[in-house]
């Protein structure tokens, strides 16, 4: 059957899309590989495509939300993608035309439960920005706070359902026809994709996200998180406070000046280590779209729908990685990408410790301006990606939001210097993870666990004092293959045997040559020219069934 017979028809559009994409990418071969790229036709125009990064990023964004979306999931994944297309896709914008205020009003209406007039005091018809999964309007509530409404458009959801679906299936394809798809498994990928799309188009999490993550940074002065309004919250519907700033890519010169740029970048830089090795809760996609200056000289976190979560095992890994990178310990480095990665069949151990050392030493030897510590993390993940180590996604996301935060922090104080602000703050995470190891509650589990042992252990010893005495303590030691090494030992007894029968025949037959018989062979006594023909044939069939045997299990362990 063929592998196109596999694909619904209703989607022939967009799987051709796909195999454009693809090559795109980079992976005709990959293409060829699963069959798709008979789609294309026989046009040389476009057998022959070979479009830059940026054409890329153009083409998703045309492809619609779904594709906007995954273009900016793939921007952390350096093990998939060189630099140039990360950089492409993190700057992918995702604006479209606005929808009308009446279907705007409906969906207020059905989630809402009333008109956006009667909710509100004030309600501007007109958007402050449209996206293809909603828009954002001003307003103001009967308790005269200035807000902004995010509304989602109605048929959002449904739009992805089929994109999704087109996409799981090339994903399958993939996995089961490339090496490339049994070594990255896209169809995990599509998978975590699918659940973090639902997610993010569940405003109420949207919400919850804003609360959680200005709770975390009330202490820093210099953060500003909007505070979502809790009556004007709903699934499709999010109703936040509204902050006056500026984009920090549209400041000038004199404004960086005035606001102490170098301030506002080292309060930006801290609160995004401490959401991340500290809180486990972080904005995962702090682009300059999202990051505005107030006129007070604040930072606002804005657009809070795509979070990452980090355990507390991860934050020590990430912790420890930072600080090898940044005091450029390659060997320490490698270490722990290994420990927390996953090793697939195709993992080079040598290769990528070597590779790893060679990255670190050059990028640092290299660079003479303003260290970029967010690259750096991603060219670890793409050389890791390259050597066969599956890293976690939490390592990327952070090398993804370094990496924006480099940019900003390039606009704000080109001079800031990312390894000094690791090194600083480095310490005080390694404290705070001392003392919360020493809290009340992880002291008591602490000891609950050890009561627990302690009741348990008479049970135990006795146990095993019984299991002595019986004789059913049993060791067993995985060290070698004994039926091989038994094998082989009767093999070379058996030719040093057959070795010894030879050599008393060849001798046995040397002195019989001087004993004079009637029985004569080539005018040799018979019986010697006997045994020495059997002692040659023998001989040369031992050689034989000795090379022979080595040489099929030398090919077979091959």
């Amino acid at each position: 059957m063929s592998i196109l017979s596999a694909l619904k028809p209703s989607h022939l559009s967009r799987y051709r899309e796909i195999a454009m994409l693809l090559i795109k990418f980079g992976g005709r071969e990959v293409a060829e590989q699963i069959g798709i790229l008979q789609l294309l036709g026989s046009s040389p125009t476009q057998d022959k495509v070979q479009a830059e990064a940026d054409e890329l990023a153009r083409d998703l964004e045309q492809m619609g939300p779904t594709f906007v979306k995954l273009g900016q999931v793939l921007s952390s994944r350096a093990d998939l993608l060189p630099m140039p297309y990360l950089d492409a896709l993190s700057r992918l914008q995702d604006e479209v035309e606005p929808i009308d205020y009446e279907t705007v009003e409906a969906v207020v209406v059905e989630d809402l439960g009333g008109k956006p007039e009667q909710l509100f005091a004030t309600f501007n018809r007109e958007p402050l920005a449209a996206a293809s999964l909603g828009q954002v309007h001003r307003a103001t509530t009967h308790t005269g706070i200035d807000v902004v409404v995010k509304v989602q458009r109605p048929k959002a959801r449904e739009s992805m359902k089929d994109d999704l679906e087109v996409l799981s299936d090339i994903a399958k394809l993939l996995d089961e026809h490339t090496e490339l798809g049994a070594q990255y498994h896209f169809h995990s990928i599509v998978r975590q994709f699918r659940k973090n799309l639902m997610r993010e188009l569940d405003y109420t999490r949207e919400a919850d996200n804003l609360r959680t993550v200005a709770r975390n940074l009330r202490h820093d002065s210099y953060i500003v998180v909007p505070r979502p309004i809790d009556d004007m919250v709903a699934e499709r519907v999010l109703t936040m406070q509204y902050i006056e700033g500026f984009k920090v890519t549209e400041l000038s010169e004199e404004q960086v000046h005035q606001l102490n740029g170098e301030l506002l970048t080292q309060h930006l830089f801290d609160a995004y280590l401490t959401q991340i090795l500290k809180d486990g809760l972080f904005h995962a996609d702090p682009h300059p779209g999202n990051i505005m200056v107030t006129p007070d000289g604040k930072i606002a976190l804005l657009d809070l729908g795509m979070v990452g979560h980090v355990g507390e095992r991860m934050q020590e890994h990430l912790l420890n990685l930072l600080i090898a990178v940044s005091e450029q310990r390659a060997d320490d480095a490698a270490e722990i990408a290994v420990e927390i990665g996953e090793r697939t069949d195709h993992y080079k151990s040598h290769e990528f410790r070597r590779e790893i050392a060679e990255v670190i030493t050059t990028y640092y030897s290299a660079r003479f301006d303003r260290m970029q510590i967010g690259k750096l993390v991603l060219e670890v993940c793409s050389v890791a990606g390259r050597q066969g180590l599956r890293i976690p996604p939490e390592v990327m996301l952070l090398g993804k939001a370094l990496l924006n935060l480099d940019q900003i922090a390039g606009s704000l104080c080109p001079s800031f210097d990312a390894n000094a602000a690791i090194k600083r703050r480095s310490s005080e995470f390694m404290r705070h993870r001392i003392f919360a190891s020493l809290s009340p509650g992880r002291i008591f589990a602490n000891l609950v666990e050890f009561k627990d042992v302690l009741e348990k252990l008479p049970t135990r010893v006795s146990r095993v004092l019984d299991a002595v005495a019986d004789n059913e303590i049993k060791v067993r030691v995985d060290a070698i293959d004994e039926d091989r090494l038994i094998s082989g030992i009767e093999k070379v007894a058996n030719r040093v045997t057959v070795g010894l029968v030879l050599a008393a025949l060849i001798i046995g037959a040397a002195f019989m040559m001087r004993i004079k018989t009637d029985y004569e062979l080539f005018g040799y006594p018979a019986l010697a020219i006997i045994l020495f023909i059997l002692a040659g044939g023998v001989g040369i069939y031992m050689v034989f069934h000795a090379v022979w045997t080595d040489f099929w299990e030398r090919k077979k362990k091959k």
